[in-house]
């Protein structure tokens, strides 16, 4: 989620420009032998990943040297890679706040969107995603230097891809998660239910467009200027399959989360809408996540639902890093 609907669960929206990437092969590497970068260290550039029969696009920033490990941030519905690497105000960007800290950033664009749009739905639903992710990333470890391993911030639709990931026989690879934008249920009445019989086409646009902005951003003063111009948000057109996944997240937690054996930290804005925000809440997601070794429910200050485009996403991914930097400490101490 992350995107302006007009009407349903989520929209049709305008898919950016294609980009001209280069391969994250061994080229695009450092150290170890690999060949130098071009680019200037910290600076983000456009990769493909090999996922076998598909390949993933997305945004890649590394430091100057080793990596402490790697971030992988993975979007939310209607979003692309760089919802992590905004263009409002550079100070916000998790791309560069991660390689200014030694971390190099992978941002992807998840199955479905960018270089692999037009999947098959199996592909893109839930399980499916979870798979070709796994792939890619794979691959992509097999030819990258990674640090101490591989650290996953999801949004939304990528918190519920990032808590598959952790789930598979394959999670405990991962150093943590650090998440946001997901609860354990959905709120009541998300939608206008009640728009007069003789309402126009453009009076129930308008009704669908303002239910919109108020789910997926809430109040304009939590973003900078210019984040609302048509062609800065970089939105995409949501796979059905997804659409239909996300809808039964709250089917999904229950057996999912008790399957992550890696630490996790679950972050909610104090403006999301989209999600029941009470005690009953907590309590379902601290018991979905009972068998990971760390658990911890935070609440975002001054935050709408997209909370990497707004101005608390400085804060926001400082946090998420201190927290990698925790899973990192925790790992070498095992």
């Amino acid at each position: 989620m992350g995107s302006d609907p007009a009407a349903g669960t989520e929209p049709a929206v305008l898919a950016q420009p294609a980009v001209p990437a280069q391969p994250a092969g061994p080229a695009a590497g450092h150290g170890d032998g690999r060949a130098p970068r071009a680019d200037p260290p910290g600076q983000p550039r456009h990769v493909r990943l090999d996922a076998g029969d598909v390949e993933l696009s997305g945004l890649l920033a590394e430091p100057d040297g080793q990596p402490r490990a790697l971030v992988v941030g993975l979007p939310g519905g209607g979003m692309r890679a760089s919802y992590f690497h905004g263009r409002t105000h550079p100070d916000l960007s998790l791309l560069a706040i991660g390689t200014a800290l030694g971390f190099s950033v992978l941002a992807l664009d998840r199955p479905g969107y960018g270089a692999s749009a037009g999947l098959g739905l199996p592909h893109q639903r839930l399980a499916g995603q979870t798979a070709i992710t796994w792939r890619a990333l794979e691959a992509f470890t097999a030819s990258h230097a990674v640090g101490a391993g591989l650290f996953l911030i999801g949004h939304s639709f990528g918190t519920m891809l990032s808590v598959s990931l952790a789930a598979d026989e394959r999670g405990e690879r991962l150093l943590g998660l650090d998440v946001s934008g997901v609860g354990a249920r959905y709120r009541d009445g998300l939608w206008p239910s009640r728009i007069a019989a003789d309402s126009s086409a453009a009076e129930i646009h308008r009704e669908h467009a303002l239910a919109a902005r108020r789910l997926f951003w809430g109040p304009e003063h939590l973003y900078p200027p210019g984040t609302f111009v048509l062609g800065t948000v970089p939105t995409a057109p949501v796979p059905a399959g997804e659409a239909s996944d996300a809808a039964k997240w709250p089917r999904w937690l229950p057996l999912l989360g008790p399957r992550v054996r890696v630490p996790v930290r679950w972050t909610l804005a104090d403006h999301e809408a989209w999600w029941d925000l009470d005690e009953a809440m907590d309590a379902e997601l601290r018991a979905a996540f009972s068998a990971a070794p760390h658990f911890e429910l935070v609440r975002q200050r001054g935050a709408g639902h997209n909370i990497s485009l707004g101005w608390a996403a400085r804060s926001y991914h400082l946090r998420a890093l201190s927290f990698a930097e925790e899973c990192i400490r925790d790992r070498d101490t095992d």
